[in-house]
C-alpha cells in the first residue's frame, strides 16, 4: 500500500468514526454531579447524586437523605442507586435521595488516629475522620440543602474502612444521623480500640433514638474481636438500636450489595411513609 493509498484509507476511516459519533444519542445521564470547595478540607470534592422515581414519576414531597463515602462512579455508588430505585419501584422501600462522596485520600479520611505501626503503615496520612466529618456536616449538608428538595431525616452507609467511619460518627457525633449501616465495618483499627469505649459513648442521651445497622462476611463474623464489639455494642445499657446480621455465606468482598439490600429493606420500608 502506497502513501496516497494510506492516507486516502486513514481519511475514510477518520470519517466513518466522525459520522459514527454524529448518530450516537445522548448520553446516559442518572443524576448529578457537582464539585464542592471545601474549606475545612482544603481541596476541592466530587459529589454525585441520585434521585429516584417512582413509576417514572418524581416524588412530590421532600426527601430523606442516604449519604455514602466511597460514593464515586467507579466506587460503589452506581450499585447502591440501582438497589435503591428497584427497591423503590418494587415497593419495598421507600425514596430517598442519595449523596456519594467520592474518595481524594480514602484512607484518611475514613480512619481515626492510630498508635499501631501496621494501621500507620497504610497510607501517607491517616487520622483525618473527624476533619471529614465535620466536611459532611458544615458544609455538604448545607449544600444538599440548598439544592434539593429534602426532608430533615439523614442516614450514612459504608462498608470496610468506611464502615468504621460509620460507626465513629455514630460514636462521636451521633446527631448527624439517624440511622447508620456498617457494612463489615474496619473495627479493628488501632488495635480493636473501639471495643473500650463503644458501649460507654451510645450511652449519650443524643444516641438513644439512632439505629446502627452491622452486617458481617465470614471474614469478620468469626473474628474474635469482632464479636466482643457487636457484644459491646448490645449491651442493656446502650442506647441505640443495633441490628446485626451474620452473613457467613459472603466474604468481604461480595457483602456490600446483599447487605445494602436487607439493610435498605429493613430499615425504610415503603409502609413505615408517613
Amino acid at each position: 500500500m502506497n502513501v496516497s493509498i494510506t492516507l486516502r484509507f486513514l481519511a475514510l476511516m477518520c470519517f466513518a468514526m466522525t459520522a459514527a459519533a454524529d448518530d450516537v444519542s445522548d448520553a446516559l445521564v442518572i443524576g448529578d454531579t457537582f464539585e464542592i470547595e471545601s474549606s475545612v478540607l482544603n481541596e476541592t470534592r466530587r459529589i454525585n447524586v441520585f434521585t429516584p422515581t417512582v413509576f417514572g414519576e418524581p416524588v412530590k414531597k421532600p426527601l430523606p437523605v442516604l449519604y455514602m463515602p466511597d460514593g464515586g462512579i467507579d466506587e460503589d455508588f452506581l450499585h447502591i442507586a440501582g438497589l435503591l430505585q428497584v427497591l423503590v419501584s418494587n415497593g419495598s422501600m421507600r425514596p430517598f435521595l442519595l449523596v456519594g462522596i467520592e474518595n481524594t485520600q480514602r484512607r484518611r479520611d475514613m480512619t481515626g488516629p492510630s498508635d499501631d505501626p501496621e494501621d500507620q503503615a497504610i497510607a501517607e496520612q491517616i487520622g483525618g475522620a473527624a476533619e471529614f466529618r465535620a466536611f459532611i456536616r458544615d458544609e455538604l449538608f448545607k449544600e444538599i440543602g440548598k439544592r434539593y428538595y429534602i426532608s430533615q431525616e439523614r442516614a450514612i452507609i459504608g462498608e470496610s474502612l468506611a464502615g468504621l467511619f460509620v460507626v465513629e460518627t455514630l460514636l462521636h457525633e451521633p446527631a448527624m444521623f439517624d440511622t447508620y449501616i456498617a457494612v463489615d465495618p474496619s473495627v479493628w483499627w488501632n488495635r480493636y480500640a473501639l471495643n473500650e469505649t463503644a458501649a460507654k459513648l451510645l450511652e449519650q442521651e443524643q444516641a438513644t433514638s439512632r439505629r446502627l445497622f452491622v452486617a458481617a462476611s465470614r471474614e469478620a463474623s468469626s473474628a474474635d474481636g469482632f464479636q466482643a464489639f457487636i457484644s459491646g455494642l448490645g449491651e442493656p445499657s446502650t442506647g441505640a438500636e443495633l441490628i446485626y446480621s451474620a452473613m457467613p455465606e459472603e466474604t468481604h468482598a461480595t457483602l456490600y450489595h446483599p447487605a445494602a439490600l436487607n439493610a435498605l429493606r429493613a430499615l425504610f420500608p415503603a409502609d413505615s411513609e408517613d
